[in-house]
């Protein structure tokens, strides 16, 4: 329901953006909130119950965080007439996705206090934590500040973290850009004290400057997301941003980046009016404008986005809404000039490179291939055990990408056969890997824990990948590269509206079906099956599969068959 506000007369921040008219409750949560305090405080206090207030759940995602329960004994504790068992995700902000060898190991730590045992690496080049208790909280986001890190903005209606490509040819290039990223994720994160005072015990103190002088009350009407890529690699699937930035190198560098407005992933079924959106190139920029370029899109979401219909609040709505000519023109005007053409490039996949190669320093990056980015120990596998005992002697950096594996960043030589027969040791050598398919996956968290999952996604990969490598076995195509992505729900945390294979639950058990995206991020899929069991998906899949290894054209991806050849159209 929708509330209208008057402006409040003693409100003498001079915030931008001070909102009249209707506002969607979620707005009206925000106006309300002194500036996302809310009643966290006084919620965290409370023993009795495991939750917190609703409307504070609303905020926590600002401060980095959601409330969930274990779904696997909701039930149970139903009967029982307990309360849900409450816990709580805390995802960390880390643009460009990078941290030292102590930072890992004061996380490895946390983890094993309250998270767990388990460190999970989102499609967002960061890592969260899952099964913290309330009583918790305040440690784990203590724990944290002592290792440098912070939870600010890691979701909520704000920019969330900043991507970056991680694993480039010229760690030049990349260390540029990674600190472009940095820069720009420092710059919006909201300004108010209210993290401070919550998690850290900081006075409140009354200020005369505006308290978010570029957010203002509301923050932006939903989340907002960034990315910067370097081809030919789209590995953090550019074209699904809000704002992504390719970057333009030339002989001496790093020039510029084209800017491309208007991605992103999330739809809601049986809601036609919402859908995927894959962003539009607008221009190019010199990489001194790529700040102002950020603060004028986002500005344009501020004062244009939708704050009534939080479903259509997304940029992606802005832009088809105002039209894509007339979002240029408003970035031209902010910035005082206009975009120059945009300069050529071009993708060639948007997976990662796994294992060990040299770069360009000539020191030794290892990419290693995390099932659906899961640290944590399970059978021969011992993530969370390796991982420590690498990042005791390691010397470099870890990178995280956004297909949710990990980088063991800047080896030199004679330190690589000791993290070699660590990585043996613990059981993640790349002899686990089994086929091409398996590392272009990618699952989101889904059950137990994710409110939003209506079917399995991360617990059901593993199984569904087995069965389909015995499909492309018998077609000879295990090593042929593949994306499939999965998703519990329709909102597309995994990305799949990209992926040449996909699947978007429905109910237990039950999925959309997806086919046709482009192997390197450049097209969506379409719909072929609705609301099925894995029988259908396989079968289709067997038909597909069976035609694609008679009738591809040499290099055709699996996508460009289906879109060539119209399979998804027959198949529906």
């Amino acid at each position: 329901m929708a509330t209208t506000l008057a402006p409040d007369p003693a409100d003498r921040t001079k915030d931008v953006s001070q909102p009249l008219g209707e506002l969607s409750a979620d707005e009206t949560l925000k106006w309300n909130s002194d500036y996302l305090r809310g009643t966290i405080d006084l919620g965290l206090l409370d023993r009795i119950s495991g939750s917190v207030a609703l409307d504070d759940t609303r905020l926590l995602k600002v401060h980095g965080m959601y409330q969930q329960d274990d779904r696997d004994v909701r039930d149970e504790r139903r009967r029982q007439k307990l309360e849900p068992d409450y816990r709580f995700m805390i995802r960390v902000r880390l643009p460009g996705g990078s941290c030292t060898p102590e930072q890992w190991l004061k996380l490895d730590r946390l983890a094993r206090q309250h998270g767990g045992d388990s460190i999970r690496i989102t499609t967002r080049q960061t890592f969260q934590f899952h099964w913290v208790v309330k009583g918790e909280v305040r440690a784990m986001i203590q724990g944290l500040h002592e290792a440098l890190l912070d939870t600010v903005a890691a979701c909520g209606d704000v920019n969330r973290g900043v991507m970056s490509s991680s694993d480039p040819d010229d760690s030049a290039l990349h260390a540029e850009i990674a600190a472009i990223s940095a820069g720009i994720s420092d710059e919006f994160i909201p300004k108010t004290r209210a993290y401070h005072e919550i998690w850290y015990g900081d006075q409140k103190v009354a200020q005369s400057e505006p308290i978010e002088p570029f957010y203002g009350r509301t923050y932006l009407p939903r989340k907002f997301k960034i990315g910067f890529v370097v081809p030919p690699s789209n590995d953090i699937d550019v074209y699904t941003q809000d704002l992504g930035f390719i970057a333009i190198a030339g002989p001496s560098g790093l020039e510029g980046f084209n800017v491309t407005v208007g991605g992103g992933m999330g739809r809601t079924d049986n809601d036609p009016t919402t859908y995927p959106r894959l962003g539009d190139v607008i221009g190019y920029v010199p990489k001194s404008e790529a700040s102002a370029t950020a603060e004028a899109v986002m500005g344009i979401q501020r004062d244009y986005g939708n704050r009534v219909e939080r479903n259509h609040a997304r940029f992606k709505y802005t832009v088809d809404s105002k039209g894509l000519d007339w979002i240029k023109r408003e970035v031209e005007t902010r910035l005082g000039h206009r975009l120059e053409p945009a300069r050529p490039f071009h993708f060639i996949s948007n997976g990662d490179r796994i294992g060990w190669r040299q770069a360009d320093t000539r020191l030794f990056n290892c990419t290693l291939f995390i099932p659906s980015g899961r640290v944590t120990n399970s059978g021969t596998q011992q993530w969370l055990d390796g991982m420590r005992a690498i990042a005791r002697v390691h010397r470099g950096r870890f990178r995280f990408t956004p297909n949710q594996n990990m980088i063991i960043a800047d080896v030199a030589p004679e330190d690589r056969p000791e993290i070699e027969r660590l990585l043996d040791a613990h059981g993640l050598g790349e002899d686990h890997v089994k086929s091409a398919i398996r590392l272009n996956s990618i699952a989101c968290v889904a059950l137990p824990t994710c409110g939003l999952a209506m079917a399995e996604a991360e617990r059901y990969l593993p199984d569904l990948l087995t069965k389909i490598e015995a499909i492309l076995d018998q077609h000879g195509l295990l090593r042929e590269p593949i994306t499939i992505r999965i998703s519990g729900c329709p909102n597309g945390c995994s990305r799949p509206y990209v992926a040449e294979i996909a699947l978007t639950g429905r109910a237990p058990g039950k999925y959309n079906f997806y086919l046709g995206g482009g192997f390197h991020g450049e097209r969506l899929n379409h719909m072929v099956l609705e609301n099925v069991g894995e029988p259908a998906i396989l079968a289709l899949l067997g038909k597909l599969i069976a035609r694609y290894a008679a009738e591809r054209i040499e290099g055709e991806r699996l996508g460009n068959f289906v879109t060539r050849t119209g399979f998804s159209l027959a198949a529906s």
